[in-house]
């Protein structure tokens, strides 16, 4: 396993392996025994960098969520898991009613939530430190200030860690950090959205983003590491959902005419490498030049075998710089 600092502050800055493991359908779609198998595979590999959230997997029965998270707590307290593993979770985008959406009735952002779900969480999961604590989703009814302030007391209580971000537009993030900055608070550091190697349509709106996807990497975010160096990049959906091997899974706001260019230089790398084509998109995000960390998501040993080898897989600058510039 390979190892990478995210946070700038000493006391709250963590080394985490470059692959992180998604947990958001265990406990639910991903039964417990499947689940622990898993965990414990990555962590006898090295991998010490596991996500979640409290509004996981509320789909999946039409209730709240929190599965997850409880899963992990079990699995922590089995095991006797400490502090050596960092829990990411998010809070934000928990329904407040079984049966509703975190589009239509989303906990949201206020100081009290911020407060009460974190603890929640922390129950859940059996800890005491938040070590990263995403704002899920953004909350246009609280102000920035308030969010902000709400986030940094948990971590002047010694509740929470590093301070992260998910699916929030790139100019919400710069205000809440330049707020937190010029109050001598903690503020975001770990960017957590949508990236793969494929583009997205950015444009198509949804029931969340109105005027298009603000969940995606785009060229505004990318651009914002660039002149930001303590950021750091967490990439969700890197596999896009198994799409890579299954075509049929493709989103629709990839089906477009830059995307079979991109697929073919994957494809051919994969055949140079050896790899299979998820391996090179993994690999492409772990060493490449801004700091990026792909979470995937699994349902079997088998296929954290896949990404696990991806993180010594190296690609050459050339082939690098063929898979930067298909379009």
């Amino acid at each position: 396993m390979k190892y990478r600092t995210i946070g700038t502050n000493p006391t709250t800055r963590r080394e985490v392996s470059v692959l992180a493991l998604g947990a958001m359908l265990f406990g639910s779609v991903t039964d417990e025994a499947t689940s622990f198998a898993v965990l414990d595979r990555y962590v006898e590999a090295g991998g010490n960098f596991i996500d979640t959230s409290d509004n996981y997997a509320f789909w999946a029965d039409g209730g709240q969520g929190g599965q997850s998270e409880a899963l992990l707590g079990r699995w922590r307290r089995s095991r006797g898991i400490g502090d050596e593993i960092v829990v990411a979770t998010k809070l934000g985008a928990r329904p407040l009613a079984p049966g509703t959406s975190y589009t239509d009735n989303p906990e949201g952002l206020s100081a009290k939530v911020v407060r009460e779900s974190a603890e929640r969480s922390r129950e859940r999961l059996g800890l005491e430190k938040l070590d990263l604590l995403y704002a899920h989703i953004e909350d246009h009814t609280v102000p920035l200030q308030e969010t902000v302030e709400a986030f940094a007391a948990l971590v002047a209580e010694g509740t929470a860690g590093l301070l992260g971000v998910s699916n929030h537009a790139v100019w919400r993030v710069e205000r809440a950090r330049a707020l937190a900055a010029a109050a001598g608070l903690p503020g975001y550091e770990v960017l957590q959205y949508a990236h793969t190697h494929l583009r997205p349509r950015t444009d198509v709106p949804d029931a969340l983003f109105p005027d298009g996807s603000l969940g995606h990497a785009g060229p505004d975010l990318l651009g914002y590491l660039r002149a930001e160096p303590g950021l750091t990049l967490v990439a969700y959906s890197p596999l896009l959902k198994g799409a890579y091997t299954r075509p049929e899974r493709l989103p629709a706001d990839f089906d477009h005419p830059g995307t079979p260019a991109r697929l073919a230089v994957l494809r051919d790398v994969a055949r140079e490498t050896g790899a299979s084509v998820n391996q090179v998109v993994l690999a492409w995000q772990i060493g490449g030049e801004l700091p990026v960390l792909p979470l995937a998501g699994v349902s079997s040993v088998a296929q954290l075998e896949e990404n696990l080898a991806a993180v010594d897989l190296e690609l050459t600058p050339e082939q690098r710089a063929r898979l930067d510039a298909a379009h």
